[in-house]
């Protein structure tokens, strides 16, 4: 059954895919959404192509790291969704932390595979939700480092907006959900960098 057609704008989707018989799979899921259009490409080509607004890649690619950073390199506004069958944790982090702006399961259903990909096309990031909360340990982790135990704890509320601003979310899209208006979203995000240590986010 089609996914019901919307007002969204024709979205280039590069696919870097050797196997057929996947890549006829994907399409098979991809083309039931009318605003998708899907191609498959190479490494070697993806810089020569023009339109291209996600780029799709198999977490269980020989190297597929090393590919994710090459493709960071030819293109570094890339926004890159990684697919997979079964991907452990720690490989997805890898993939996020290489650059890749979400992983979905290529067991996903047709609905959930169009939103991952919505999602990353807006910049934003989409990852299991068990995924987000390592993330958020090991960030409000990593602020422990040579400080003193305790100064480094975030708050509640410093907790609810990191997590949003690891999905990419503007200050408008955290505060709304949180009830708070955009200058004290900015004040939370000042206070996060400087807690981090980064001078932007």
């Amino acid at each position: 059954m089609k996914v019901k057609p919307t007002t969204q704008p024709i979205i280039g989707i590069a696919v870097i895919e050797d196997d057929p018989i996947r890549l006829v799979g994907l399409r098979s899921i991809l083309d039931l959404v009318p605003s998708f259009h899907l191609f498959a490409t190479s490494i070697s080509d993806i810089a020569m192509v023009q339109r291209v607004d996600v780029i799709i890649l198999r977490s269980s690619r020989i190297k597929f790291l090393e590919t994710l950073s090459r493709l960071r390199l030819f293109r570094p506004d890339s926004r890159v969704l990684v697919t997979g069958t079964g991907a452990d944790d720690e490989t997805i982090l890898k993939a996020i932390a290489a650059g890749a702006k979400g992983y979905v399961d290529e067991a996903a259903p047709t609905s959930e595979f169009a939103e991952a990909i919505y999602t990353v096309h807006r910049g934003s990031i989409w990852i299991p939700r068990r995924i987000m909360s390592m993330v958020i340990e090991r960030t409000a982790g990593m602020l422990g480092r040579d400080r003193q135990a305790g100064s480094f704890r975030l708050t509640a509320r410093e907790k609810q907006v990191l997590e949003m601003l690891v999905e990419g979310r503007s200050n408008k899209e955290i505060g709304n959900p949180l009830g708070i208006e955009e200058r004290t979203v900015k004040a939370h995000v000042a206070k996060l960098m400087h807690k981090v240590g980064v001078k932007n986010r």
